[in-house]
């Protein structure tokens, strides 16, 4: 049985493929795309911030015409990374936005629920715009009889009516790709990736499985109607956009993002995919989850090779192009997590601003900055 340190869950803030059956609806928009898009300042709301990594953010930035961030890993005022996320905040001018992260290290204390919603709304009064509720839940965080809690479990509901009491949506990540609870050995298509990190594996153990975690984190959202939750990774499901156009129909208080799975979705038929980005067009945030700290880039992923500042524009720029083009078997933006190609899917404009900046400014409240 693999266990977490205590120190590191205090820090946790962090494949069968089909089309879409849903997406196809009649009324859809189907028009092709328009050349000449002039992409607005775009949002990344989905990414992973070390605020001694200023400079290289910046950089980062300024290369591929990001103008905001939202870093999931905010922090908590009972800890010094809350501090370090304010002072970043402002020292970058409106430029980062933040998400508050619950001390799992807590969850056995019987006012855990209480105390937490205390602290996000002190989070929230500091200027965060968001709760993050890392993969720890369900997977990694225990009690102290060393049962996992679970993703429904109640001990997590004053910090979700909080949220919906303050205004700001729940990041929630569960379970993990597919691949992962599958066994780790070279049968398995995400094998390089788990060679590397065989700590993501898992396969057997006291692991809930995938679908029993996506099940319980739909009794979540139903659960709290009042609240806004964005599934994370394209809903955590992005083997089964089906499974995410279910979600999405069926929970107003719904979104998703993203954030690091371009390359699963997009292996799925273009124009199923399309379709489904122009019916839930209201409903998707822009990220990638890049994580920046001052000696290491994570472009949605690692492997062996350490990535540099070139190479986190074409990141960016691969993201940029699966959604604004038509190019057909195009490399996905992170090759280790598969060895595949992808098909864009050249979204209309309107969508397109929607994707990269509206959706988010609406979702968070973020004002347009002054150039």
């Amino acid at each position: 049985m693999k266990r977490i340190p205590t120190w590191l869950l205090a820090l946790a803030v962090p494949l069968a493929v089909s089309g879409c059956s849903r997406c196809g609806e009649p009324g859809l928009s189907d028009r092709p795309e328009t050349s000449g898009y002039r992409r607005p300042p775009v949002i990344d709301a989905h990414v992973h911030l070390s605020p001694f990594a200023m400079p290289i953010i910046h950089r980062v930035m300024e290369d591929s015409g990001v103008d905001i961030m939202v870093n999931l890993s905010g922090g908590n005022p009972a800890r010094l990374d809350f501090d370090l996320s304010l002072k970043m905040a402002a020292a970058m001018s409106g430029k980062i936005v933040n998400c508050f992260n619950p001390d799992w290290t807590r969850v056995d204390e019987p006012d855990f629920g209480t105390v937490e919603a205390a602290r996000m709304e002190q989070a929230v009064e500091a200027g965060f715009a968001c709760f993050k509720v890392s993969k720890a839940l369900g997977l990694y965080v225990r009690y102290a009889n060393d049962l996992l809690v679970a993703v429904d479990d109640p001990v997590m509901d004053p910090l979700y009516e909080a949220a919906g009491r303050l205004g700001i949506p729940v990041y929630q990540h569960v379970a993990d790709p597919k691949a992962f609870f599958e066994p780790p050995d070279e049968d398995n298509e995400r094998y390089e990736e788990l060679r590397i990190h065989p700590h993501w594996s898992f396969h057997g153990g006291d692991w809930p499985s995938f679908h029993q975690m996506l099940e319980a984190f739909e009794r979540v959202v139903a659960k709290h109607p009042g609240t806004t939750f964005v599934g994370v990774h394209f809903g955590n499901a992005a083997e089964e956009p089906d499974r995410v156009a279910r979600m999405l129909d069926r929970y107003p208080n719904y979104h998703v993002d993203v954030a690091a799975r371009v390359p699963e979705f997009g292996r799925h038929p273009a124009e199923g995919m399309r379709k489904f980005f122009l019916k839930y067009q209201n409903r998707i945030l822009f990220g990638t989850d890049i994580g920046i700290s001052p000696r290491h880039l994570t472009l949605g992923s690692s492997g062996d090779d350490e990535p540099d500042a070139d190479d986190a524009r074409n990141f960016y720029s691969a993201h940029y192009r699966y959604f604004e083009t038509r190019d057909r078997d195009m490399a996905h933006p992170t090759p280790i997590q598969g060895d595949w190609t992808i098909d864009a899917i050249g979204l209309p404009p309107e969508v397109l601003d929607k994707l990269y900046s509206l959706n988010a400014m609406n979702l968070l409240d973020i004002k347009p900055r002054q150039p």
